[in-house]
């Protein structure tokens, strides 16, 4: 194939051909794909908890959704981690609070027909604490739910954690007319201008305090340099951003959570330079990616360093959505080892199955990640988009590294484009494989653009 041009269907099928001879070889990380699971399941176990329940209502916490019961979580909290660990118990009922921040070997347990309603008011969420904002550190508003070097934490349960982000509060900060944002209303770009500026001239994490005034979005949920982290079975709804966002965190378990969500920016699960992560069983119907894997943002990114690597997505089903799993935009660090199957995706509101989104401005790695027996009703764009033009496009000094990118049996029903691949011409897609896949009902021919070693069986 010649770099650059767009092929339709037909003519890519030629040029590539079936297990193309001229395929490169993968190097033996890449090669042992699949076989590497079982090892990285065999370091995943999901922490265990004292045999102690501290019910929020001996603690003040009255439900009826008009108390707020803040000091209660926090006393309850507090109370369980002193005792040596336990269930934070959160009966039925509904429980208005502030931020929740959780200490070493406590589980925040929700039952049935409990919900934990977030009051939207952003005074309750300062202090500002040291967080990530779109992959750049700073000290922001607390996330709703938040751990900071814990291990052994958990958040589970039948019940809901509703955020009450909505038209009226929090999304409007975005600053689009389409969530509630005004031309005279408070937004958060000049604050995420400077906050990426800081990034870029290494200004002390301390020193970049946001928080009143600054518009910056707290997340959902937050787990920052934390090991053995457990979030199962809770439905999590209206968040003002990002809703589950594990940040260099070890040893990761989220199971048979439900993330429904359709404002700005609300992805579901967000990864970043985590190691060792399990997505399992899990409902995504999100305004944004349903997973999106980061490790970093720009200079902040390549500063820390830490890759996101060993994930394994399996059984999700993934409803509206920018895309089912994607990997970027904020991949400075790096991804690595990334592994979904069994999943199902299907909506005219989710634009591709898998995504890799990055540029010369982010600069790092996306390597070996594979994608097998994922049944793809409908998308409204590609089924496969790797695209090195995202936003900036190649416009800085760090071109990516995009390599070892496998898809097999996987089917998908109707979309826009099969494939639609866009590397540089000096820094091309590498190695890339579908096996055993069909797209159908494809309404635009295929893009590939600089792309070094295709493989198609």
């Amino acid at each position: 194939m010649k770099p650059g041009r767009t092929q339709n269907r037909r003519e890519f099928l030629l040029s590539a051909g079936c297990g193309m001879a001229g395929a490169l070889l993968w190097p033996r990380a890449a090669a042992a794909g699949w076989d590497l699971v079982p090892e990285i399941l065999g370091r995943i176990r999901a922490p265990v908890f004292a045999d102690r329940d501290f019910d929020i209502t001996r603690f003040g916490a009255l439900p009826g959704g008009v108390m707020d019961c803040t000091r209660a979580l926090r006393d309850a909290i507090d109370a369980c981690s002193r005792a040596g660990g336990g269930r934070v118990l959160v009966p039925a009922g509904d429980f208005p609070t502030g931020p929740v921040h959780l200490k070493s070997h406590v589980n925040l347990h929700l039952s049935p027909g409990s919900t934990l309603r977030f009051i939207p008011d952003p005074a309750l969420y300062l202090p500002a604490v040291h967080t990530r904002w779109e992959g750049v550190e700073c000290m922001n508003y607390s996330p709703f739910v938040y751990a900071f070097g814990q291990e052994n934490v958990a958040v589970t349960g039948a019940g809901t954690l509703d955020g009450q982000a909505d038209n009226a509060y929090w999304w409007p900060w975005n600053g689009s007319p389409f969530f509630g944002g005004r031309r005279e209303g408070p937004g958060q770009a000049a604050a995420r201008r400077r906050l990426f500026q800081m990034g870029e001239e290494d200004v002390p994490v301390p020193h970049r305090l946001f928080g009143a005034g600054g518009f910056l979005r707290p997340n959902f949920l937050q787990f920052y340099r934390c090991r053995n982290v457990l979030v199962e079975g809770v439905t999590v709804r209206n968040s003002p951003m990002w809703q589950l966002h594990p940040v260099l965190c070890t040893n990761v378990t989220v199971r048979g959570v439900s993330m429904v969500s359709h404002g700005p920016n609300n992805d579901g699960c967000n990864p970043e330079s985590c190691r060792d992560v399990l997505v399992e069983d899990c409902f995504f119907d999100t305004g944004d990616d349903c997973i999106a894997i980061k490790s970093g943002r720009n200079r902040d990114g390549r500063r820390i360093g830490a890759p996101s690597e060993n994930i394994i997505v399996r059984r999700c089903r993934m409803k509206d959505g920018h895309g089912g799993v994607t990997i970027g935009s904020e991949a400075s660090g790096g991804v690595r080892n990334v592994f979904a199957e069994d999943c199902d995706m299907d909506s005219p509101n989710l634009e591709r199955a898998l995504r890799l989104k990055t540029n010369s401005v982010r600069g790092g790695f996306i390597e070996n990640v594979f994608m097998r027996r994922v049944r793809v009703g409908q998308v409204s764009d590609a089924v496969l988009r790797i695209d090195l033009f995202y936003e900036e496009g190649d416009a800085g000094l760090f071109p990516p590294t995009v390599r070892h990118i496998e898809m097999a049996d996987v089917r998908s029903s109707k979309s826009k484009y099969g494939v639609y691949l866009r590397g540089y011409p000096h820094a091309p897609l590498r190695d890339i494989r579908l096996l055993g896949c069909a797209f159908e009902n494809t309404s635009h021919p295929d893009v590939i653009e600089n792309v070094r070693g295709m493989t198609i069986e």
